[in-house]
């Protein structure tokens, strides 16, 4: 009888990557992925236990699942991810519907979890195992076929901002061996991939050291530009505390790099920023902002900012938004601070809910504001876009250009995988539309 397996993916970019392999691992043992919610025979929830009420998500999940399979044979029930790793033993007392919970570092062992699987014995594994667990799926192909794909570098964080959670779910900063994310990469660039994006935690900490050499994200980017047939490099999440010299050199040396990064600043107010343990100041991200742009003026910018953290006044909040006016992200996250459990900003007094909601909303107001203005500036205009896939049931086709933009457009499949030049007529917040043009102008 085929074993079938359902992966239900929350959050980050990294999670999308474990999701990924975990299924390159369990296809090992005989599963094939299903994507109906009612045919599997193991359910994976992979969760993030970043964003605000994220376990009790979870459950919500769980209890979802109870009912659609009510009448049927019950799936093996995994949550895998941070939530499992921040609440192991908790979840399998407060849920019996959960079988086995796993943290992100114990990936590894799922197919030996699953073999031993009895019904009788719930099973927790959360210790953290960075290095088996990359030296595992080290020997596991990466059988990712997107035109672009996740690699991941880097895992952990060695920083301990107060707000985080990721330090303890995720354990301390670790780089993969330089070789063995190169080999990755030419995996996927034969498998058709045209993009990659180098992800981690904390990304541009990358730091691997063999022979006495130390090779950095920048040793990556720059090895990853000789392959001919990938077309675009990214990297993220970055920290402005790892924003080298050598990392700001690439975008003026690698015409692979794109011209868009995501680096969180959190707040526009030094105070807040002290009271985060950021350890960094607004005038030290400026710098990297103005160096950036020196190098390159094209190069957009996208942040994270936490809104009401503990301690802030109604001035830090204006200086904030100062900052969001003075650099016009093109596209950020913003949300109202929430505690986590364990983490020392947990234990601070919250902001009133209405000044925070309030303060939220103008946040947004503005930041998608310049989202729209960056895609309305775009129109009729030419732009490249990496042609990704054909949308369903549609004769419509969908990329991305440069600064990630959604771009949807008609044309022929057959353009998967090919940088287009599309004219762009109209777009909304969140994306572009428009028409193929076959000439030779100049595309931005």
């Amino acid at each position: 009888m085929e074993k079938k397996v359902f992966i239900k993916t929350f959050g980050c970019q990294m999670n999308e990557y474990d999701s990924n392999r975990i299924y390159d691992s369990v296809k090992k043992i005989g599963f094939i992925k299903t994507n109906k919610h009612d045919d599997a025979n193991c359910y994976i929830l992979n969760t993030c236990h970043i964003r605000d009420k994220a376990k009790e998500k979870v459950y919500h999940e769980v209890g979802r699942i109870k009912k659609i399979y009510n009448n049927k044979k019950k799936p093996i029930m995994i949550v895998a991810g941070c939530v499992a790793q921040a609440e192991n033993q908790e979840m399998l007392k407060r849920e019996p519907y959960i079988d086995i919970v796993i943290g992100p570092q114990s990936y590894h062992k799922i197919n030996q979890i699953l073999k031993n699987f009895s019904k009788k014995e719930k099973k927790e594994e959360t210790d953290f195992d960075t290095i088996q667990k990359f030296n595992y799926f080290d020997k596991i192909k990466n059988t990712s076929n997107k035109i672009s794909s996740f690699l991941t570098i880097q895992e952990g964080c060695d920083k301990f901002c107060h707000f985080c959670v990721v330090p303890f779910t995720r354990g301390p900063e670790y780089s993969r061996p330089f070789k063995k994310i190169i080999s990755e990469a030419e995996h996927l660039v034969n498998n058709g991939v045209k993009e990659i994006t180098l992800i981690g935690q904390n990304v541009n900490a990358y730091s691997y050291k063999e022979n006495l050499k130390v090779y950095k994200i920048s040793n990556l980017i720059n090895e990853l530009e000789k392959f001919s047939e990938l077309k675009r490099i990214r990297y993220t999440t970055s920290h402005p505390l790892d924003m080298t010299e050598d990392l700001i050199e690439c975008y003026s040396t690698n015409k692979k790099l794109m011209p868009f990064i995501h680096l969180p600043i959190q707040s526009g107010s030094n105070k807040i920023l002290k009271l985060m343990n950021r350890k960094h100041t607004v005038e030290e991200y400026l710098n990297i902002y103005n160096k950036l742009k020196k190098i390159n003026s094209s190069i957009e910018f996208s942040s994270d900012f936490i809104i009401s953290y503990p301690g802030e006044t109604e001035r830090d909040f204006n200086d904030t938004i100062e900052l969001i006016k003075k650099i016009k992200f093109i596209n950020s996250y913003s949300f109202i601070f929430s505690p986590r459990p364990g983490t020392k900003a947990s234990e601070l007094e919250l902001i009133d809910e209405k000044i925070s909601k309030e303060r939220l909303l103008k946040t947004q107001e503005i930041l998608f504001s310049h989202q729209l203005e960056m895609n309305k500036s775009f129109r009729n205009k030419l732009i490249n876009v990496l042609v990704e896939k054909k949308i369903d049931g549609q004769n419509k086709l969908f990329g991305k250009n440069k600064y990630l933009n959604s771009t949807i457009f008609e044309g022929d499949k057959k353009n998967i995988g090919k940088i287009v030049k599309v004219e762009i007529e109209s777009c909304n917040q969140n994306s572009l539309f428009g028409k193929i043009v076959h000439d030779n102008m100049k595309a931005a």
